[in-house]
């Protein structure tokens, strides 16, 4: 499969959402871990849930099933709205969002959610060339 012309398999759009899935949920835990905040299912998702809405709301806008691996535009994209939509959803839910929060979701997000598809985007043209 190419990554522009043929259509994605089932699997490919299922890896990119489940892997973008896991990483938010990840990203989530790992900031609660380092505050010394509960680790519990609930607690997890309070924290993710915001930034889970706003990566869904990503695929939508970025309609990324027909390219779910592409970083440039998709994948910028789905980051971007993942980390604002995501910050909006948890001050208006009452949450906070301290600059140094922002910095690190900033850095953690891009991190996870454009490297995965780097990843998955060089394998895919490697598997496509044999």
């Amino acid at each position: 499969m190419t990554l522009t012309t043929s259509r994605p398999t089932p699997l490919l759009i299922s890896y990119a959402v489940a892997v973008d899935a896991l990483l938010v949920v990840a990203f989530a835990a790992s900031g609660r871990s380092s505050h010394a905040e509960s680790l519990s299912i609930a607690g997890v998702f309070s924290t993710a849930w915001p930034f889970l809405a706003a990566l869904a709301i990503g695929w939508l806008v970025t309609r990324n099933w027909l390219q779910p691996v592409r970083l440039w535009p998709n994948g910028v994209c789905i980051w971007l709205i993942t980390l604002s939509g995501g910050m909006a959803l948890r001050i208006l839910s009452g949450g906070t969002a301290a600059f140094a929060f922002v910095v690190v979701a900033t850095l953690v997000l891009a991190l996870f959610l454009l490297g995965h598809r780097a990843i998955a985007a060089s394998v895919l043209r490697r598997t496509s060339k044999r």
